[in-house]
């Protein structure tokens, strides 16, 4: 069996100053279906802020190994490259990263209202939100 790798070299990956460990590129915003397309890229074992899920994801382990951590740092998920999973709002805080190298995942995010992600310092205190404008304020800097 062939084994390819993802070649992202021609993508335009975005930061975001204030968050470490991640880059993004949105693929589309559907505003009429409320529907986030975008690629996150993970850095190797170095998992991004504290969050929650607001909103309905659908994700797909494009390269690598998406690691998902619970809020006390232990380990509860690893999906390997091709996995797909469908994951509901959920309350409980995690962190992410990649494996043993940088990962890509797409994410479609279904966003159901006003926030699709709360951003948590380490009290689980919410810092930051992002929904639907958010991300369309961040589509239209990655276009210019």
């Amino acid at each position: 069996m062939d084994t390819y790798k993802f070649n992202d070299k021609e993508i335009n990956w975005q930061r975001l100053e204030a968050f470490d460990n991640f880059q993004y590129f949105i693929l589309n915003i559907d505003k009429t279906n409320k529907i986030i397309d975008l690629l996150f890229k993970f850095e190797a074992n170095s998992p991004i802020v504290l969050h929650r899920h607001c909103a309905l994801n659908h994700t797909f382990v494009v390269e690598g190994e998406h690691c998902i951590y619970n809020a006390d740092g232990t380990l509860k998920e690893v999906r390997p490259t091709g996995s797909y999973t469908v994951s509901p709002p959920d309350i409980e805080p995690h962190r992410e990263c990649g494996g043993n190298q940088p990962t890509v995942v797409f994410f479609s995010i279904r966003d159901p209202g006003n926030t699709t992600y709360e951003i948590l310092d380490d009290n689980q205190n919410i810092i930051a939100t992002f929904g639907l404008a958010e991300f369309e304020g961040l589509q239209a800097l990655q276009n210019k």
